[in-house]
């Protein structure tokens, strides 16, 4: 059942390809061994009054085929070239829509059949945006359910100083909300972190956030090159906090060691996925960039006592 201020009633929408309900953006570039999925789950939802429009980065592969196979006129394919920046192919997407609310599915994720149904539901008795849990997947690893919210955290001042409790492929939110905000920044040092900016400008706007309490989805984790990953996924987080530190001017002492201790936060989050990753001695620097930046974090020093080089069968 869904824990939200919003009252729920349910939709009467019908089916009108003319003038769907929920358009679905669905970003890809060289995806198509995921995508095939990706668009099923789209055509097995429950509430069919939807459009899908895939924004296609000019693949290497058989994306098109793999779109056109469907034969299904609800899905379209559009070549857009992004340039790195999925925020723009998310925006030429919203740019399309025809729905009065958007929903986004990354290519490489999944939903269960009642989650558009179960978010529209919630959005028609009055909320702007919608998010539901996922199981986050990774091959070899059982699946790990992950709840999104609560919806005291989806306050301006919670996501910000508290950090994200969003997730994109999670989300259906009102095209007017969108529209009111720009949609995604398309600045490049935000890429890996254009939602959560994206989501502390839809809260600043008063936009009002519900949470479904259940899983209506899947989100994949990919092996890859997890160091690179970490680094980049930091440096957007730290530029989305100077952006908005840096939007509210002058402020009192209490309020810059609360920025001090959330970009402390953001380097103890790095300094764990490192370690997770097995690379010991970045977690150890990143564990002393937050307690440099922040002392006061007493499970900074716990994690160094822990995790440091000098550890038996460190890595260097």
């Amino acid at each position: 059942m869904p824990r939200s201020g919003c009252a729920v009633s349910l939709s009467g929408r019908s089916t009108d390809m003319a003038n769907p309900v929920v358009s679905v953006v669905i970003p890809t570039y060289n995806h198509a061994q995921f995508l095939q999925a990706a668009i099923q789950s789209v055509l097995d939802q429950t509430f069919t009054g939807w459009e899908a429009i895939v924004v296609n980065n000019y693949s290497e592969d058989n994306t098109e085929e793999i779109v056109a196979a469907f034969g299904d006129p609800r899905v379209r394919l559009v070549n857009f070239r992004n340039h790195g920046i999925i925020a723009a192919s998310r925006n030429h997407g919203i740019g399309l829509a025809r729905g009065q609310y958007v929903a986004f599915l990354d290519s490489d994720d999944t939903w269960y059949p009642e989650k558009l149904a179960r978010c529209v539901e919630m959005l028609e008795a009055g909320c702007d945006a919608v998010c539901h849990g996922e199981f986050w997947v990774k091959e070899g690893n059982p699946p790990k359910a992950v709840h999104y919210g609560p919806e005291r955290r989806t306050r301006y001042d919670s996501l910000l100083f508290d950090g994200n409790c969003l997730s994109t492929s999670a989300i259906v939110v009102k095209k007017s909300a969108l529209d009111s905000v720009g949609g995604f920044d398309e600045d490049p040092r935000m890429v890996t972190a254009e939602d959560y900016e994206l989501w502390l400008r839809l809260a600043r706007n008063g936009c009002r956030f519900g949470i479904i309490d259940e899983m209506l989805g899947e989100y994949r984790l990919h092996h890859g090159n997890a160091s690179k990953a970490v680094v980049r996924q930091l440096q957007a987080v730290l530029a989305v906090l100077d952006r908005h530190f840096g939007e509210m001017g002058s402020v009192g002492m209490m309020r810059r060691l609360m920025m001090r201790r959330r970009r402390a936060r953001e380097y103890y989050v790095s300094a764990r996925n490192f370690q997770d990753n097995g690379d010991h001695a970045s977690a150890f620097r990143h564990f002393l960039k937050a307690m440099v930046t922040f002392p006061f974090m007493m499970k900074i020093y716990a994690a160094i006592v822990l995790y440091g080089p000098w550890r038996p069968g460190r890595r260097t």
